[in-house]
């Protein structure tokens, strides 16, 4: 083996060592954000249930006046509990009648323990990004090219732009600490399954992909779907929260442990705006990443268009979120029937990744399963 051979195993193996080591920050992450959930839910605050009993609306409504924006931050205090951020009145819901909801006194925080955990969790996840950052550029450097050119590189890339996501929405101010805990969890998943089944050793990319069209194509495919992902997070948290919403307005009382968790998260339809509001901006970048792979498949093959299966469940994601995107802005489906469109079309972006590549023979075939 030449001087070079042995350079580029030696930085394979430190991206080896980082990726399990990021994977060991990622659990420390895990457990704190269970902490911050358990601690956390000391605080009970029912707002949801105040804001949708019809006896207690009044008060919750000039409790929502009270505590306007631009009146400066403020603790609340219920139940012998400080909550850190004062309840913000939301846009109503789908359902008809529905009162305005505030989020979850715990949606940012909860009181000052879980806060600490969480603040913790949020910290431990930014380290484990940056060595998982580390561990993609080290793979990257040991076979001199972009570091997703196999199933095993795209799972590792694919899960640290989710994670870098998720820390630019909270560097910018977005109240997103709810992804948190099923975040860390999917990301370890992702992570254990790529390291396991889907390892690949490095090695010089097959003739297909040694194209610029790599950089372009494929970045653009894991950026579109890790940010379907978050947009994915919050439909079915969307689901959770409505339903817990729609029982409390029918007088029901969920249980001390589905309380003490959807009092967590923001109101559904907080919810149901981000998840839409991200499937919404990234929908044009999912049409230019499957434009540039249809460029890229005339200049490797001599056509643009083969019907492969790689690139027929490209087109079948992206109808399926066309279809959620033009429901929502003519047919004026918001809510649940909306979730559930979109939870196909994410459905469909999983198998097109996953499926298409292990259980289906094409021309993408040499992404290394």
């Amino acid at each position: 083996m030449n001087f070079a051979a042995a350079n580029n195993q030696s930085l394979a193996d430190i991206s080896n060592v980082l990726v399990y080591s990021a994977m060991a920050v990622y659990t420390l992450a895990f457990v704190a954000h269970i902490a911050e959930w358990v601690f956390g839910s000391r605080s009970r605050v029912a707002r949801t249930a105040a804001a949708l009993s019809p006896g207690r609306r009044r008060d919750a409504d000039a409790s929502s006046s009270a505590a306007a924006p631009g009146s400066g931050p403020a603790a609340a205090s219920a139940g012998g509990t400080d909550v850190l951020e004062r309840p913000r009145i939301v846009t109503r819901s789908s359902a008809a009648g529905r009162p305005d909801v505030p989020d979850g006194p715990g949606a940012a925080g909860g009181d000052v323990q879980g806060d600490t955990y969480g603040r913790i969790a949020v910290a431990l996840t930014a380290l484990a990004f940056v060595v998982h950052a580390a561990g993609v550029v080290a793979r990257g450097l040991s076979v001199e090219r972009v570091p997703w050119a196999n199933m095993y590189e795209f799972s590792t890339t694919f899960s640290m732009v989710v994670v870098g996501a998720y820390l630019v929405l909270l560097a910018t101010g977005r109240n997103v600490r709810w992804v948190g805990l099923p975040l860390v969890t999917t990301v370890l998943l992702d992570l254990g399954l790529a390291t396991t089944v889907l390892y690949t050793e490095s090695d010089q990319l097959p003739p297909a992909l040694d194209s610029y069209w790599l950089w372009i194509h494929v970045s653009l495919a894991i950026v579109c779907g890790a940010l379907f992902y978050l947009g994915a997070v919050g439909t079915v948290l969307y689901l959770f929260r409505d339903r817990y919403e729609a029982k409390l307005e029918r007088g029901g009382k969920p249980g001390a442990f589905a309380t003490s968790v959807m009092e967590r998260l923001p109101a559904s339809a907080s919810l149901d705006k981000f998840a839409y509001r991200i499937n919404a901006a990234v929908f044009p970048f999912w049409t230019f990443t499957i434009i540039a792979g249809a460029i890229w498949a005339e200049s490797a093959w001599g056509r643009y268009w083969g019907w492969d299966p790689k690139e027929v469940w490209s087109f079948i994601t992206w109808a399926a979120y066309a279809c959620y995107l033009h429901a929502r802005a003519t047919v004026g489906w918001k809510g649940r029937k909306a979730a559930y469109l979109a939870l196909v079309a994410f459905a469909c972006w999983l198998f097109n990744y996953y499926g298409v590549n292990m259980f289906v023979d094409g021309l993408h075939s040499y992404s290394g399963v």
